[in-house]
């Protein structure tokens, strides 16, 4: 450009070529600057990247634990496809048909643990004095008859009569007040192994008669349970599988070494020892 100044003015370089030529100097300015900061931009991701990754093992890499999380999403919701039974019981109500199309949170059945039923016995309130957590109970049911007599005890007492939780409760406030005899739930733990030779079913009649003679109990609890009523491990396992297939990945891919990206030289950056961030 230095050179070509000058003849322009004695018209050995047209101007026209003497813009274009500066036009292509200004666009090589440009792109040198891009370049630089590109390499700027591309040092700074190189830095923060190996400050993040350096002497990590691959299986705690930032990216593999986001495609470890997306594979375990993925082989859950695979699994989930077929169903499984939480707790081991007889169908007693079933919503679904064969081929029918359903919805997210749509109810299919109904599950019933047998050997795991219990008995609401409602005592009326004039009973309730003598009962105690944990006195024996005789029960008989309609089903079975008088002969087969079902053992358990008082496992609680519920904290207000059924007139009390009703969805239309009886209002006395008017005057014409009459005594109604109330009743209180009482729960009665059954004996599994008796379950066994003789099952009962949901809303069955039942007789029940407590030993009232053993008043050491409490008549109310004083806390929650320690065990739980039902649990169940079912979905575990497809936890665990999640769990192997991910570790079974990452080490076909080297998953027992560690990162070590080369420190490039000042003013060079290498493609290939830049960690994507994506």
């Amino acid at each position: 450009m230095t050179r070509r100044q000058p003849l322009v003015a004695t018209g050995a370089v047209g101007q026209e070529e003497f813009k274009h030529a500066t036009a292509q100097l200004a666009a090589a300015k440009c792109s040198a600057e891009a370049a630089r900061a590109a390499v700027l931009a591309a040092r700074a991701q190189l830095a923060s990247n190996q400050s993040l990754t350096d002497g990590v093992a691959v299986d705690q890499h930032p990216n593999v634990l986001r495609a470890s999380a997306r594979v375990r999403e993925a082989y859950v919701a695979l699994k989930r496809v077929e169903l499984q039974a939480p707790v081991a019981g007889c169908v007693a109500r079933r919503n679904v048909q064969l081929g029918q199309r359903l919805q997210a949170g749509a109810p299919l059945l109904s599950v019933i643990a047998l050997d795991q039923v219990w008995v609401e016995a409602n005592f009326k309130e004039s009973q309730l004095k003598n009962l105690r957590l944990g006195q024996p109970v005789q029960l008989s049911a309609d089903v079975y008859g008088k002969k087969v007599v079902c053992h358990g005890n008082i496992d609680g007492l519920g904290a207000g009569t059924g007139a009390a939780f009703a969805l239309l409760p009886a209002q006395n406030a008017t005057g014409n007040w009459i005594m109604v005899v109330q009743r209180v739930p009482v729960r009665v733990h059954l004996d599994a192994k008796e379950l066994v030779d003789h099952p009962l079913r949901l809303g069955l009649s039942m007789e029940a008669r407590v030993d009232v003679s053993k008043t050491d109990g409490r008549m109310l609890a004083d806390g929650t349970s320690a065990q739980a009523a039902v649990q169940t491990a079912v979905f575990d396992q497809d936890s665990r599988e999640a769990d192997a297939r991910v570790q079974a990945l990452i080490a076909q891919h080297g998953g027992g070494a560690r990162l070590a990206a080369p420190r490039p030289a000042p003013g060079v950056v290498s493609a290939a020892s830049v960690i994507p961030a994506h």
